[in-house]
């Protein structure tokens, strides 16, 4: 069908209004599978799953599906999983960080307990593995699992790194593609390889979920550092806090003066906010953020040549602008 006849993606909502009717049924499918007769799972599940957030993970999963005219359902059960472990990972998240806020409301380690946030995480995990045996594919649960392992080991990478004043930008890389791209890398594989039995298809729509995730953390990590941050629903100085060294960062420590590398450094060490504004100013009077943002943008081209030989759509439309709005969100 031409392109001339299909509406065009402008914003956000045009993609959550194209993928509306399914995402109703993921949204059904995610609270009938949280069903347990332990009260706290429920309570905790339901809060974490309702608390915000675009649950852009499971829409890559809808729309990759509708991009190829996918005709079953098996779609919506992979994208509640692909929600599942991603809120799984929250939870255990927010736990190993301390964090006591996420998406402008009380994190449920601060809510019910560190011991709780762990517990109802590997319930999840566990749920979403029982989901993926009834579509019966042994593809999928390949994907999955070593999607979830993945995962695991950028976790642990990620606190290896903690407080490393020497990462490089590759080692930095290494870590968000294990623990953020690799989630969008297998919701994209899994819809492609439920639709189409071309290997060479199904290679170029994992690539495009990996460069899309790549653009989607790097995008984000640039937030803590833009000067303009008000309506963040993220706790602005977190990853500063944590020790942890975003390419913001990496790159003032690589090209700033003495000074900088000497103020980083005793931030890092003492694991403080207390010189946030001193390097958010720095970050913005160099190209520290324009760099970031260049790198952000080269993932999200690298993705958008992926859908090329895809035929139009409402769904290839709303995949190429969520390049864009990876990179250029403000939350």
């Amino acid at each position: 069908m031409p392109i001339s006849n299909k509406k065009l993606i402008h914003t956000i909502d045009d993609v959550l209004n194209t993928t509306h009717d399914d995402m109703l049924q993921v949204n059904n499918t995610i609270r009938e599978s949280l069903d347990s007769h332990v009260v706290l799972i429920k309570q905790i599940s339901a809060y974490i799953i309702n608390s915000g957030g675009k649950r852009l993970r499971p829409i890559l999963v809808v729309l990759m599906a509708q991009a190829f005219a996918y005709k079953g359902n098996k779609h919506i059960q992979l994208a509640a999983i692909i929600e599942f472990i991603h809120t799984a990972t929250l939870l255990h998240d927010d736990v190993v960080d301390e964090s006591n806020m996420r998406r402008g409301n009380k994190t449920a380690n601060e809510v019910w307990g560190n011991s709780a946030s762990v517990l109802v995480g590997d319930f999840l995990y566990s749920r979403s593995f029982q989901m993926m045996v009834t579509i019966e594919n042994l593809d999928v649960m390949n994907i999955l699992a070593n999607a979830t392992n993945t995962i695991s080991e950028g976790e642990v990478l990620q606190l290896l790194n903690i407080g490393n004043l020497n990462i490089s930008e590759d080692q930095y890389y290494q870590v968000i593609e294990n623990k953020t791209a690799k989630l969008f890398e297998a919701g994209c594989e899994l819809s492609a390889l439920i639709s189409t039995d071309k290997k060479d298809t199904i290679q170029k729509m994992a690539s495009y979920g990996k460069n899309l995730g790549m653009a989607f953390q790097i995008a984000d990590d640039m937030l803590d550092y833009a000067i303009d941050n008000d309506e963040l629903d993220k706790n602005i100085g977190d990853d500063l806090a944590e020790g942890k060294l975003t390419l913001p960062l990496i790159y003032l420590l690589e090209n700033g003066t003495s000074d900088d590398k000497e103020l980083i450094s005793d931030a890092i060490k003492s694991q403080s906010i207390k010189h946030l504004k001193t390097i958010q100013k720095r970050i913005n009077e160099t190209p520290a953020l324009q760099y970031t943002q260049d790198k952000a943008n080269d993932f999200a081209k690298k993705a958008k040549q992926q859908l090329v030989d895809l035929p139009d759509s409402d769904a290839k439309q709303a995949l190429i602008f969520l390049c864009d709005f990876a990179c250029n969100r403000n939350n």
